[in-house]
């Protein structure tokens, strides 16, 4: 791959879902694509779904909560290309929780590789950024604009995300690099199974919550069987933000995605939202 020919990107989170779907997809559109993934052993889906598509990848490791992952990373990006062009920050994990039920450790955790990760790597990849006008894409969630049950660790850390990169876009964009976030709603990936519990273990240890959380488990795996997106199809908003003249901040994947989020922009006393999500419990 030549280290000046094409324009570079790096994009975490690339062993599966919208993830792996970018780094494809980018590749696809011309892209030098370093594909990065925390555990490397993980990369099959990947190295596969790359030769299927007739596409090559850099794969490297990344840990987003690992700082000198990070920098490593990055570094060896400078020193093999000599540039880097954009960042895509994908890589996250998925929490189900709520207050009485969880320690305030468990959503630090969370804090930690939703949130904290995003920052980690943006701050190492800005100075980059900078010096090439490149873009910095973040994917976030409709859950980063719509508080979600049984979602509230998660939430959080989406909408830390969220009014961050909304609060950075306007000092990074004086200096020549556009930021965007997307908001994919249901998404068929491994999401939902990597979220890491066991929903009917979850429910019978919910004690006097377990009937709203039974409610809305069946109701979040009906929505992913049956109304899912595909992962392509998410990631066409990851490389539309890319790849457009002048990308928009914010991005939704679908157009389900629009209508949900649609509904916050215009409800100033909370009233629609919560008329929404109260039902998921009900």
């Amino acid at each position: 791959m030549s280290s000046q020919s094409s324009k570079i990107v790096l994009i975490t989170g690339t062993s599966s879902g919208i993830g792996l779907a970018a780094a494809v997809s980018a590749a696809r559109a011309g892209w030098t694509t370093v594909a990065t993934l925390r555990d490397p052993s993980r990369s099959d889906a990947l190295r596969k779904a790359a030769a299927e598509a007739g596409v090559e990848l850099d794969i490297r490791r990344l840990d987003v909560t690992d700082e000198a992952s990070i920098t490593s990373a990055i570094d060896g990006v400078l020193a093999d290309y000599g540039h880097l062009d954009a960042v895509v920050n994908n890589a996250g994990a998925g929490h189900l929780g709520t207050l009485e039920n969880e320690s305030v450790a468990e959503v630090r955790k969370v804090m930690e590789v939703n949130f904290f990760g995003v920052l980690n790597v943006s701050k190492a990849a800005m100075p980059h950024l900078r010096a090439s006008g490149g873009r910095l894409i973040t994917v976030t969630s409709v859950g980063g604009v719509i508080g979600q049950p049984f979602n509230e660790a998660y939430c959080a850390a989406k909408f830390a995300v969220e009014g961050y990169m909304e609060s950075l876009a306007p000092v990074a964009a004086a200096h020549g690099v556009s930021v965007s976030v997307i908001e994919p709603g249901a998404v068929a990936t491994e999401f939902v199974a990597n979220v890491g519990v066991d929903l009917e273990q979850a429910v019978a240890g919910a004690g006097v919550y377990a009937p709203q959380l039974s409610a809305y488990v069946n109701r979040t795996v009906a929505q992913f069987l049956d109304g899912a997106q595909t992962a392509e199809g998410a990631a066409e908003a990851v490389i539309e933000a890319l790849t457009a003249d002048q990308p928009a901040f914010r991005l939704q994947t679908s157009d389900w995605a629009r209508g949900f989020v649609g509904t916050k922009i215009t409800d100033l006393d909370g009233s629609a939202v919560l008329g929404i999500t109260n039902g998921w419990v009900a």
